[in-house]
């Protein structure tokens, strides 16, 4: 019996199906946005969101959006068809040119055209979803899931779609791995035990943030007027607002303690007292996803809040108490919460089956 060396792995992968897909979602949108242009209906932001307020798509007016968004969805669709393809045929400046336009249009459609209302929802989705057989809480979930509020979860989806599109596309141009974006570079910063350093500071402030908004709202709970008023306490409390306040400072509370996670040892492990999985490791994909995703959609929320002047009163004026307090804070979660992901990413991804760099 003769016994031969297995063949090596192949260092590139199949066509990407990635850059197809985010062409036909992005594409899809795109004919809707015609259509609300040649319609002039259906379009879901500005001065047709009743809620609009907070976002920074209340500056373009309704009768410019529809056909802006055609326009940069339709192109964006293409780009990403082009991305689909060899990179030896395209020109660099073209290369360029279509990385650059997928990193600004992506970055629109998951952080800009979201707003406060995508991260309330993933905060208050857990009380909506086991509470509807119960008839509470009493909302008309009619008046909840709205388009509006549709059409930016789209958004978020295009917006990953495409960003991920442009990240296969650049490591293509770059010569390095599809599966883990490595090259023959030295690492520096991005190495293990770098990423150890700088991911526990980010983890931290990535972790207080939603605490200190957490307290406010127990606080409430627990009938403490704290940063308020005594009587709009009591206005809360009587409207049951006290009670959803309550529910999203434990979903902060939960992603804070999830957050540390991401730099202490249970968040490689499983601990002991999770029956069937204590002590296996912790797949990376479900702490880098879902982190990833509130860290989205935290920094949306932000950029919504910072481009309202009312957020900037409560920095100088007699607005700012310990309600609000640290709401200014917001700007800074997100991209810590990010960084913390990507470190704890950085950490545990280890040698790439492809590749064989570790």
């Amino acid at each position: 019996m003769t016994i031969t060396d297995a063949p090596p792995r192949p260092t590139t992968r199949p066509p990407d199906r990635l850059a197809p897909l985010a062409a036909g979602w992005l594409g899809l949108w795109g004919v809707l946005a015609l259509l609300a242009t040649i319609t002039g209906a259906g379009y879901p932001f500005g001065a047709n969101d009743p809620h609009g307020d907070v976002n920074l798509l209340r500056l373009v007016p309704v009768d410019v959006g529809p056909p802006l968004f055609a326009l940069l969805l339709l192109t964006a669709a293409v780009a990403a068809l082009a991305m689909s393809r060899p990179t030896t045929s395209t020109p660099r400046p073209l290369r360029l040119l279509l990385a650059g336009y997928g990193w600004a249009v992506a970055a629109l459609l998951a952080l800009v055209v979201p707003d406060a209302r995508v991260l309330v929802m993933l905060g208050y989705a857990p009380m909506l979803i086991i509470g509807a057989p119960f008839g509470w809480p009493p909302v008309d979930y009619s008046e909840v899931f709205t388009w509006p509020l549709f059409a930016r979860f789209a958004a978020v989806i295009a917006g990953l779609l495409l960003a991920g599109a442009v990240l296969v596309w650049q490591r293509r141009t770059a010569e390095a791995c599809l599966a883990c974006g490595r090259g023959d570079a030295a690492r520096g910063w991005t190495s293990p035990a770098a990423a150890a350093r700088w991911g526990r500071w980010s983890a931290g402030i990535a972790a207080a943030i939603p605490l200190a908004y957490a307290v406010t709202r127990f606080a409430w709970a627990a009938g403490v007027p704290l940063g308020i008023s005594r009587d709009f306490l009591t206005e809360m409390q009587e409207n049951g607002a006290v009670w959803a306040g309550f529910g999203l400072g434990a979903f902060a509370t939960v992603g804070a303690v999830l957050t540390l996670g991401l730099v202490q040892r249970w968040g490689e492990r499983f601990p002991r007292w999770m029956l069937g999985l204590a002590g296996r490791r912790v797949p990376v994909r479900l702490a880098v996803i879902p982190a990833t995703l509130v860290a989205i959609a935290v920094t949306a929320a932000t950029l919504g809040l910072v481009a309202n002047p009312r957020f900037w009163e409560l920095a100088g004026g007699d607005g700012l108490n310990l309600a609000t307090g640290p709401m200014l804070l917001w700007p800074a979660w997100g991209p810590a919460l990010g960084l913390a992901t990507y470190a704890y990413h950085l950490r545990r991804r280890g040698a790439c089956r492809r590749c064989g760099r570790g």
